[in-house]
């Protein structure tokens, strides 16, 4: 365990951070770099919060929400009444993304390009590997997600398990456990999505085909077919993103967006 005096030459290394860019963003990227650093071996132990404060001029609150983000990313763990050490390296990075790139619009059309690459290759899997018994566990998950609709739902939670049904046909851990982890920014997404499709009819019939077109590529064992209706259908959601008005952008796309955008400032 590192001493004192080596923890005050870590706090050293940390610059005090400037207005503008949201502060817990900059000095979550300095701790980041610190802990990161091989200088910084695991079991080190950190500053204290107050020490951090000073050093970075900003509230303890800020440091908290920054601290917040390597405990999430397994960085560095809290020992109760010690202070946070660096944690042991797993050998790979964990994912992350950066909330300077997040904007309602720009974000949404971004995750849809990463989503048409990953559910194309579930569904060409799904047709190749899909069972009589996957099949009805798919038409199933559409049916569920048209009867939330009809009763006056949104269908965000239905639209994720339609999607995550394929992916488990694929019978790809990888593949899913990405997925699963895109979930928790994809559910803020689909939100935004089917909010600007429920607009209009001819949006709503539109996604109900595309749907459908994934669906009978799959039953069929078409991986080809599947690959395409899996892209067409993310191609033709940043189409229908790309056709909602100033307005619904800056009233019903910005308010939907505001719990997406927080997630990614979260991280």
């Amino acid at each position: 365990m590192l001493g004192a005096a080596t923890r005050s030459a870590m706090t050293t290394r940390l610059q005090p951070v400037r207005p503008g860019e949201r502060l817990s963003d900059q000095v979550a990227r300095q701790l980041l770099r610190l802990v990161a650093s091989e200088a910084q071996a695991p079991g080190a132990k950190l500053p204290s919060e107050a020490r951090l404060a000073e050093r970075f001029g900003v509230s303890r609150t800020v440091v908290r929400e920054a601290m917040s983000r390597l405990k999430s990313q397994g960085l560095v763990q809290s020992r109760q009444g010690s202070g946070v050490f660096v944690a042991e390296r797993s050998g790979f990075a964990p994912l992350a993304f950066d909330a300077r790139l997040a904007a309602s619009k720009s974000a949404l059309t971004q995750m849809a390009e990463v989503r048409r690459a990953l559910e194309a290759e579930a569904a060409a899997r799904a047709a190749a590997l899909r069972t009589r018994d996957d099949v009805r566990r798919i038409r199933a998950s559409v049916r569920a997600l048209e009867q939330a609709v009809r009763a006056g739902g949104d269908g965000v939670e239905e639209d994720l398990a339609f999607h995550r049904c394929i992916a488990e046909v694929a019978r790809n851990p990888f593949l899913l456990g990405t997925l699963d982890y895109l979930a928790q920014f994809m559910r803020g997404a689909i939100r935004v999505t089917r909010a600007n499709e429920a607009r209009r009819d001819d949006f709503s019939e539109q996604v109900r085909g595309e749907h459908a077109a994934v669906v009978a590529a799959i039953e069929v064992g078409d991986a080809v077919a599947a690959r395409a209706a899996a892209e067409r259908h993310m191609l033709n959601a940043v189409v229908r993103l790309e056709a909602a008005g100033d307005t619904f952008w800056s009233q019903e796309g910005a308010r939907l967006a505001k719990p997406l955008l927080r997630q990614l400032n979260e991280r």
